[in-house]
């Protein structure tokens, strides 16, 4: 079966620095795979290249079997590419309800009016968040913005859905919600590409890991394998670290 997503060696550079350094991957349809790697490896970057909101140097991204490289993020979006980003992005002076409608503007085929009302009041509760629906985006927690943002994009009705550290920052109880909310998301048969630096929650979600480091791609297999993979624990921890692990 061919893969949804395709990366063929993507290359992005700003200046004389190289981010993203002939990264190539695939996903397949039902996957959640990890994007793994310490800070500045490149992690955000390559997705920013998927969702076309950076254009590449070089590569190609292929979804579903078409070349998105190149079309413009609101064009990717329709194609059923929705992202949440590592810096919150909400519309502040809109009602959340008013933030997931104007996604489902954008769904193929668009819902509006009273449909749009009743489909974003369903996943606001979907998130935790239909008791805020009339409360302006502004209002939110930090949190809950972040609930916010899933629910726009789940709006879309993506067939990819790209997640940039959204379970970063969350409590013990609000990480086991998120986690349950992904995992359903993953069960219904959603393909999920996310960034995550919390280690339980890409146990309990990811079946496979790609790795990154100074922008070029170090390890990519089961997330068991890859997580115990000298070359990954060398790029988090460093050298020295990794001879004590292996040493005890």
């Amino acid at each position: 079966m061919k893969p949804l997503l395709e990366l063929k060696g993507l290359s992005k550079r700003f200046g004389g620095l190289v981010a993203v350094n002939d990264l190539s991957f695939d996903v397949h349809a039902g996957e959640v795979v990890g994007l793994l790697g310490p800070n500045g490896s490149g992690k955000t970057t390559a997705m920013n290249l998927v969702s076309g909101a950076l254009p590449l140097n070089a590569g190609e991204v292929r979804f579903g079997g078409r070349t998105i490289s190149g079309l413009a993020s609101h064009q990717i979006a329709r194609l059923g590419v929705a992202r949440t980003f590592q810096l919150v992005r909400v519309l502040g002076g809109m009602s959340c309800r008013d933030n997931v409608a104007a996604g489902l503007a954008f769904r193929p085929g668009g819902l509006h009016g009273r449909a749009a009302e009743h489909a974003a009041q369903q996943l606001l509760e979907r998130v935790g968040l239909a008791a805020q629906a009339e409360l302006p985006a502004s209002e939110l927690t930090y949190i809950d913005q972040k609930r916010l943002e899933l629910a726009r994009a789940l709006a879309l009705a993506p067939k990819l859905l790209l997640l940039d550290e959204w379970l970063a920052g969350l409590n013990p109880t609000e990480l086991q919600q998120g986690i349950a909310l992904i995992a359903a998301l993953r069960d219904e048969g959603m393909t999920v590409l996310m960034v995550e630096h919390v280690m339980d929650a890409v146990h309990a979600l990811c079946s496979r890991c790609v790795v990154m480091n100074t922008g070029s791609r170090i390890a990519d297999g089961p997330t068991r394998e890859v997580l115990s993979d000298a070359r990954v624990i060398e790029a988090y921890l460093g050298s020295d670290d990794v001879e004590e692990t292996a040493h005890a």
